[in-house]
């Protein structure tokens, strides 16, 4: 799913967190999105899901203004934070709450979970715990996984590697990287890990005071040095 920005500005206040004025997510793309704190990450990914409304210009999913119509929320998964978990329910609770959101029977709801042991570690499925009483890296997986459930074809991740331990971190980068072979599905991640963003993206997008400085193509981890300059790393 291709996705299309235009002339797209967000303020708080006086300081501006979004200005965008033309930008295209291609279908098919893996897209990095880096900065740092307080670039505009995040503001931009509520503003392509409409979470948050911007001041001026539009977004566009295939086509369609997400913010007029809802076709595009059937294909697109996303997780943000832990506000996307209803964490009075237990993971197996939530997933199947998932699944029926999509149509899907017992069956598959279950093939599903089994499709993310590997991720999931043995830590998540079967504890007779609350979401809400797991750890933030626990609750990270399971919002991951909720995230790509349906195999949607616009998959958007905020700092996804946050609260992983390594092993955690590799499984996700295979897992992102095996989704996008498989699907062909647009994925969009935002992370303050250069080395993860720089490993799995096909195209990385440098934000600096909302604003998209530089949009670079990442073969074979091309991008790495000018980033590394960028960072200072």
């Amino acid at each position: 799913m291709d996705i299309r920005i235009s002339n797209l500005k967000k303020t708080f206040g006086e300081k501006t967190a979004v200005d965008i004025n033309e930008f295209q997510i291609n279908d098919g793309d893996i897209l990095g999105l880096v900065g740092n704190n307080g670039a505009g990450k995040t503001t931009l990914f509520r503003m392509i899901l409409d979470l948050l409304k911007p001041d001026e210009g539009e977004v566009s999913i295939a086509g369609i203004n997400p913010a007029e119509h809802e076709d595009w929320k059937t294909t697109t998964g996303a997780y943000i934070d832990e506000a996307f978990l209803i964490d009075f329910l237990t993971p197996e609770e939530y997933f199947e709450f998932v699944g029926k959101t999509y149509s899907m029977d017992k069956e598959t709801i279950e093939q599903r979970q089994r499709d993310f042991e590997q991720f999931m570690d043995g830590e998540i499925l079967d504890q007779k715990k609350l979401i809400r009483d797991f750890s933030a890296g626990n609750k990270q997986k399971i919002g991951i996984v909720a995230a790509l459930f349906n195999k949607p074809q616009l998959v958007i991740l905020d700092e996804p590697f946050n609260f992983l331990d390594p092993s955690s971190q590799n499984i996700l980068k295979k897992m992102l990287t095996a989704y996008h072979e498989e699907t062909g599905a647009t994925i969009l991640i935002s992370s303050h890990n250069l080395q993860h963003t720089i490993e799995i993206s096909s195209r990385i997008a440098l934000l600096e005071h909302g604003v998209i400085i530089k949009d670079l193509q990442n073969e074979n981890g091309s991008a790495e040095q000018e980033l590394e300059n960028y960072f200072n790393v």
